[in-house]
């Protein structure tokens, strides 16, 4: 619609957001009025008409099989817009149009805003199969026709109100009709169940829906006068009611047809089993954040225990294998503890690496300087936990080797994430420059402990490769090279 609009009219940005703002609505008057809309706006010099946007009813048959937007007809062509256009009124005059031998009823209504008519509405409606109308489809028509009168004065929609449609409730799901008063005048069958639900034995009509649902909402104290305000309509409000048989989500539209509120139209979903999956889903995601904060308590109390059992070791091979150990112990908490900050199950990984590579620094001979480059992006968990500890192994591999105690140097971690999300990988390559490799090393032959859980964990589990060679220039450089799915 931006676009059209732009490319072939003169209305100003504001004006845009107030078509933006009608079409959000306008599902409800299609529903209402059992008919399809669509927009049609002036081009610029005022000689044809454009249509921007159009909505088919889920109330009734349609009487448009195509695709109308983006369609351009000259003024005068179509009598009944050039009339909604120029006198700024509802234009009903007319015979039915026949389309592919189905007869059309065609209404044309002005949108107007502070004043100014913007555009037309073309409401057609598929007469082929009208037949005496219940309360119910009475009730719907005089709505969308109290609405389509608000659209021609500019008083709907309403300024600041735009309306999720996929998260309200919809004709469809429950309909209320109120006075001026509150009172009910007609409920649906659908709107009457969701009353029931709540605990309602009677039936709505006569009563006012504003006491009715205080009533049956919990309290302690006096009756909510806020929320008996709420339902009685006298503003245009989304809200819920909950007690213990259900919850029920009501939308108040004030109904003003000539500037002066007449009624009210209340819609409303029963949506108990929408929450109830909902808190849930939020009972499962605190369970699962519980879980991996207590595994990361369990891991570090086995790290506090290697430590102080290295402590008491006189052999200093005992002691530093403990230490390794502890390192290993803590990258993995690391990731539990990630994991037990967040709602799902994928992490931010250049915050583990960061601290991996923090932890593992503290082992640092000399002078060696670790950091990071590129970004590792978001893992699941299940790539994150064995990553961790590949990483842990190939700095601590680094920085055990590859210097002295004298040594001045750089230890270098590069993440390069390629590919689609659904099929990517991710290149990781850890580069000192210390003393490289012995002559004749293999690494894929290497008995290093350190070196074999790498091989095991990117080659088995990972789905990876794994290669260490000479550094470009002097030093060794690891590579990492991982599949990995998600986000970057």
């Amino acid at each position: 619609m931006n676009d059209l609009v732009r490319q072939h009219t003169a209305l100003s940005d504001t004006d845009l957001e107030w078509l933006h703002l009608l079409v959000s609505e306008w599902q409800l008057l299609s529903d209402l009025s059992f008919a399809d809309l669509v927009l049609w706006v002036p081009t610029r010099d005022g000689t044809r008409y454009v249509s921007v946007a159009q909505m088919r009813p889920n109330t009734g048959p349609t009487s448009y099989q195509d695709d109308m937007v983006g369609h351009l007809v000259p003024r005068g062509r179509r009598p009944l817009l050039d009339a909604a256009l120029d006198e700024g009124r509802i234009v009903r005059e007319g015979d039915p149009e026949w389309r592919e031998e189905v007869p059309v009823r065609v209404e044309s209504i002005p949108v107007r805003r502070d004043g100014r008519v913007l555009g037309v509405i073309a409401r057609n409606t598929n007469l082929l199969t009208v037949r005496t109308p219940s309360r119910l489809e009475l009730t719907y028509l005089q709505s969308a026709s109290d609405l389509a009168q608000m659209i021609a004065a500019g008083s709907f929609p309403f300024p600041g109100q735009q309306v999720d449609m996929d998260a309200s409730p919809r004709v469809g799901d429950g309909l209320i009709r109120l006075d001026a008063d509150g009172i009910v005048q007609y409920a649906s069958p659908n709107g009457l169940s969701a009353y029931h639900r709540l605990g309602l034995a009677s039936d709505l009509v006569g009563h006012h829906l504003g006491t009715v649902t205080a009533e049956l909402a919990p309290s302690r104290g006096p009756v909510d006068e806020a929320l008996v305000k709420m339902a009685s309509g006298y503003a245009p409000r989304e809200f819920e009611v909950e007690c213990a048989g259900g919850v029920i989500q009501l939308r108040a539209i004030p109904l003003k047809p000539k500037g002066v509120r007449i009624g009210s139209l209340v819609l409303l979903r029963d949506v108990t089993e929408l929450r109830r999956r909902e808190r849930e889903l939020i009972t499962k995601d605190a369970t699962i954040r519980e879980i991996h904060h207590r595994v990361k308590n369990n891991l570090q109390t086995v790290a506090a225990l290697l430590r102080l059992q290295s402590r008491r070791m006189d052999s200093e091979q005992g002691r530093e294998a403990l230490n390794e150990a502890v390192r290993r112990v803590g990258s993995i908490a690391i990731v539990h503890e990630t994991l037990s900050q967040n709602l799902d199950e994928r992490v931010e990984f250049d915050e583990i690496a960061d601290r991996v590579i923090a932890m593992v620094s503290e082992i640092s001979p000399g002078k060696v300087t670790c950091r990071r480059i590129g970004r590792f992006g978001i893992l699941d968990a299940e790539v994150a936990t064995p990553l961790s500890m590949v990483l842990t192994e190939v700095l601590q591999n680094a920085l055990e080797h590859a210097f002295t105690l004298a040594d001045h140097g750089t230890v270098e971690v590069s993440a390069v994430r390629g590919g689609s999300p659904t099929e990517g990988r991710l290149l990781i390559t850890v580069t000192d420059d210390g003393r490289g490799l012995p002559e004749g090393f293999d690494p894929k032959q290497a008995g290093n402990l350190g070196l074999q859980i790498v091989r095991t964990l990117v080659e088995g589990e990972l789905g990876g490769a794994f290669g260490m060679v000479p550094a470009p220039e002097r030093g060794t450089q690891v590579v990492l090279d991982l599949p990995v799915q998600g986000l970057k």
